[in-house]
């Protein structure tokens, strides 16, 4: 089994990748967010398997539940965010870098980001 990668707002881990894709599970905590953020070199679908909370892409937001999606393209602001229980979400990226240095945060709950910051 894949190992956690632990975040301040709960953990992700790589459950498979191969030419051009990586899938993730992620578990964003009940009340925490990840950052508002954005990637240059990949795209992102998100598929909500539990949980409730919000999905946010450039200037649209829609409630997330289990069963919605979210196609999130490349170089487009997002941000997940977990309502009263832990939201848990199957991310498949894909791209031509999928790296975790391609993360630009602008907002960050966590004191990670500087707006336009790029991240290694």
């Amino acid at each position: 089994m894949a190992s956690l990668v632990e975040r301040p707002w709960g953990w992700f881990e790589n459950l498979g990748a191969g030419d051009g894709y990586l899938v993730k599970r992620l578990c964003i905590r009940a009340g925490q967010r990840i950052s508002l953020q954005r990637h240059q070199h990949r795209s992102e679908h998100w598929v909500v398997v539990s949980g409730c909370g919000d999905l946010l892409c450039g200037d649209a937001t829609i409630a997330a539940a289990p069963g919605v999606s979210l196609l999130v393209p490349c170089g487009a602001l997002h941000r997940a965010s977990a309502g009263s229980h832990d939201l848990l979400i199957v991310e498949v990226q894909r791209g031509h870098w999928l790296s975790e240095d391609d993360i630009e945060r602008f907002a960050d709950d966590y004191a990670r980001a500087t707006a336009g910051q790029v991240l290694g």
